[in-house]
């Protein structure tokens, strides 16, 4: 890691700006909001995490008061190598409790992205958001109209694991996606605001499992950010690919309605409700995850990956041509925070394919939050942006998913 990298941050819910409060649930939950407002592009949003902070050190008794038995030392990963410091993990609560927990953190989460942008709640005309394991059905619906939003703005549920938020972002933003739905969404909300994010319960959906590796690099995280497609964040590249995992390298139990007849399933669900859909390798019996070592994990996403960054670049290359900016570099990368060793080889093969962008890491107070990251990773890096910028956003997730595209600020 580089110098910055190696230096341990401040424990989120000690940073400056973030509100904390603790909810009436179990012996008391805690949760940190951070709101994020950049006025030279007109871009803001929020970010969350709820639980007690569990750092490396306190991990591993965690652990074996968890699972009931004493963990091996090979049992428990280098996790400052692979750029986790700490993650939110909760109690055991009931699944009412759990329910109402993260229904009233969604809600205070969209409520302070709204803020920060300068909106009212009844101006959003459009809520996007990736849910790896939604906690009910209709989550996003209970949360918008718990935070004051227009039951008529458009709904999206996305379940494509750690892809979900740049799915979502690309769903509100490529109108070339093709979907089998009955609206382009990119076209329906063109200039209206909109909420695009992650809301990722992690500790609750994983509580019971016995995959070691997982508790202890996954936590909770939610991240919003409020955009208005075609003003304050323009489109220019992008593509989207799906890979079954046929070895079942990353299974994950599908906790939302799936027909198992195709990978990706766009429902109707009512009126102004989308879900999509990605079908999972789901492990047997009522294991909510089981997970292959590292070289499992880059052979899952490196390869195809590396692809679709590649041809959303080349893409994007061939853009600036056209517009007579042969010159014009990309800001940023704000790519899935899945851990430090696999984003820096990915990174690494995506500059031997001639691509030179820089690829922050900037989440090491959180663990692996699924599809909530890429938009607290980019909240974080929100400060440092300029209107003209153009950013690289990369996700990818178990299933498998992928989502690429370029952006432009104005």
């Amino acid at each position: 890691m580089s110098e910055n990298q190696l230096e341990k941050p401040v424990h989120f819910f000690d940073r400056p700006n973030v509100e904390v409060e603790t909810l009436p649930f179990g012996e008391g939950v805690p949760v940190g909001i951070e709101q994020v407002y950049n006025p030279k592009v007109g871009i803001g949003g929020a970010y969350a995490g709820w639980g007690v902070a569990v750092d490396n050190q306190s991990l591993p008794r965690r652990l074996e008061e968890r699972l009931g038995e004493e963990i091996t030392r090979s049992e428990v990963g280098s996790l400052d190598e692979l750029g986790f410091y700490s993650r939110h993990h909760l109690p055991d609560l009931s699944p009412q409790e759990h329910l109402d927990l993260e229904v009233e953190v969604g809600a205070k989460l969209l409520q302070k992205a709204v803020a920060a942008n300068g909106w009212q709640p009844e101006e959003v005309e459009g809520v996007l958001i990736g849910i790896s394991s939604p906690v009910c059905g209709d989550y996003l619906e209970r949360i918008c109209q718990k935070a004051g939003i227009s039951p008529k703005a458009l709904k999206v549920s996305v379940h494509k694991a750690c892809d979900g938020s740049v799915g979502s972002l690309q769903l509100a933003l490529n109108p070339f996606l093709a979907l089998p739905a009955k609206i382009n969404i990119a076209e329906e909300l063109f200039g209206k605001k909109v909420l695009v994010g992650g809301i990722e319960g992690l500790s609750r959906f994983l509580f019971k499992s016995r995959d070691v590796n997982a508790l202890q690099l996954f936590g909770n995280g939610a991240g919003v950010i409020g955009i208005i497609p075609g003003e304050t964040m323009q489109f220019l590249t992008g593509a989207t690919r799906e890979a079954y995992d046929e070895e079942g390298v990353l299974q994950v139990k599908m906790t939302y309605p799936h027909s198992r007849e195709s990978m990706l399933e766009v429902t109707q669900v009512n009126p102004f409700h989308l879900r999509v859909a990605g079908l999972m390798h789901e492990p047997e019996g009522d294991a909510p995850i089981a997970m292959a070592g590292m070289m499992g994990m880059v052979k899952l996403f490196i390869r195809n990956g590396v692809q679709v960054v590649v041809e959303v670049y080349r893409a994007y290359r061939e853009l600036m041509e056209k517009l007579g900016q042969p010159g014009k570099q990309l800001a940023v990368a704000i790519a899935h925070h899945a851990n430090y060793k696999i984003n820096k080889l990915k990174e690494k093969q995506i500059q031997g394919a001639g691509i030179s962008v820089n690829f922050p890491w900037l989440l090491h107070d959180f663990g692996n939050v699924s599809a909530a990251s890429n938009m607290i990773a980019f909240l974080r890096y929100l400060p440092n942006l300029r209107p003209g910028d153009h950013i690289l956003f990369d996700g990818f997730g178990a299933g498998t998913y992928y989502d690429s595209l370029t952006v432009a600020l104005p």
